[in-house]
């Protein structure tokens, strides 16, 4: 019988799985100079091939990159580091006052599409934190040693982002534009204009905007607003803007009540993003108002659940995985060619899903 060991917590194992573990644990890495042996080529020619270069034959190439994977070859990125002076690492600075960020089915599709664009082309993410190297976004993504930075849903007037964006180290924004540098762009002004045109098309002029915090991406979508009604000839004292916040709709609630305890209560209420509908819809059932019989809502993001509900949510979905994908290509054509990288606003457009929460009223007694 085979000997027998025992763990601190009395169970019993095999010494023989014991013997292996200690050896793999203690196993020297297999290095290019092991595969170029291995082969009976030189270590140069070992390296061109693996790292792609032209002037090894194809041949030669595939059987140096086969026998590298039957050794379990890995390269050391601290040696890349050095040779070239490229970690394969982006940073993301994702931050959220409501703390839902990461869970919020829109932020959470942009920072996955992000991520899946950028481990096909060979990088890997990580989260940056002010909290994690001298109190500094700046020095904690110098820490990390990353190629470039995704930046999404932050303050940029924010001192910690200030110092960031005016550091040497290359970044891509998301709805926001730093002046001469790249962005990905959604469409919110035409967002905010096609929810307001349907809301008028249906004959709604009462209406009732509840927007977010003061940022490009509601000054966008006011923009689009105020267009609509200025082309229908709607007179700014018909409708009603409110300060709200972007997902969070417990604040967002207590506006939809002072709505609809006014005087002058709106046919149609729009809402900051999809969550905030799914709050405030709630409210206004507790008030008594059936949607879309008493008052129509619209949303903004589209994400899924507002689809699954009755009524399906009338809202602007904006293409989030596009977002994502293209702020993650763009990033890295930045890190490959620092200095012929064209400066672009790429704009990424969404669509109007028309749901059952908006009641014609043209034709409404």
């Amino acid at each position: 019988m085979a000997d027998r060991t025992y763990s601190s917590d009395g169970q019993q194992g095999n010494a023989d799985i014991t013997e292996e573990r200690d050896e793999a644990a203690t196993k020297r890495p297999v290095t290019i100079r092991d595969i170029a042996k291995k082969c009976g080529v030189s270590v140069a020619t070992v390296s061109k091939a693996l790292n792609g270069y032209k002037d090894v034959s194809m041949e030669t190439s595939r059987r140096i990159r086969r026998i590298a994977e039957e050794m379990d070859y890995h390269p050391d990125p601290s040696a890349i580091l050095l040779r070239t002076n490229i970690s394969h690492n982006i940073g993301v600075v994702f931050e959220d006052d409501t703390s839902s960020g990461l869970v919020h089915p829109f932020f959470s599709v942009i920072l996955n599409s992000a991520k899946k664009e950028l481990e096909r082309l060979g990088y890997d993410i990580t989260f940056i934190s002010q909290k994690m190297v001298g109190d500094s976004f700046l020095q904690h993504v110098r820490y990390r040693k990353c190629d470039g930075i995704l930046i999404a849903n932050v303050n940029f007037h924010a001192p910690g982002i200030i110092q960031l964006v005016r550091s040497e180290i290359p970044f891509i924004t998301i709805d926001y534009q730093v002046k001469n540098h790249s962005c990905v762009m959604s469409d919110n002004e035409e967002g905010g204009y096609e929810l307001t045109k349907y809301l008028i098309d249906h004959g709604h002029r009462r209406i009732a905007f509840i927007h977010g915090e003061d940022t490009l991406v509601t000054q966008k979508r006011l923009v689009g607003f105020y267009r609509a009604l200025k082309e229908s000839g709607i007179d700014e004292d018909e409708v009603s803007v409110h300060d709200g916040r972007y997902n969070d709709p417990k604040f967002n609630n207590e506006i939809v009540k002072e709505i609809m305890n006014s005087r002058n209560k709106p046919t149609a209420i729009m809402f900051s993003d999809d969550f905030s509908y799914i709050g405030g819809r709630r409210v206004l059932r507790e008030l008594g108002y059936r949607i879309p019989q008493d008052v129509s809502a619209v949303g903004y993001d589209g994400i899924d659940v507002g689809q699954i509900m009755e009524p399906a949510l009338t809202t602007y979905r904006q293409d989030a995985e596009g977002i994502g994908r293209l702020a993650a290509q763009k990033l890295i054509e930045m890190v490959v060619n620092r200095k012929s990288s064209i400066i672009e606003e790429i704009g990424v457009k969404g669509r109007l899903l028309v749901g059952e929460t908006v009641r014609d009223i043209r034709y409404r007694n």
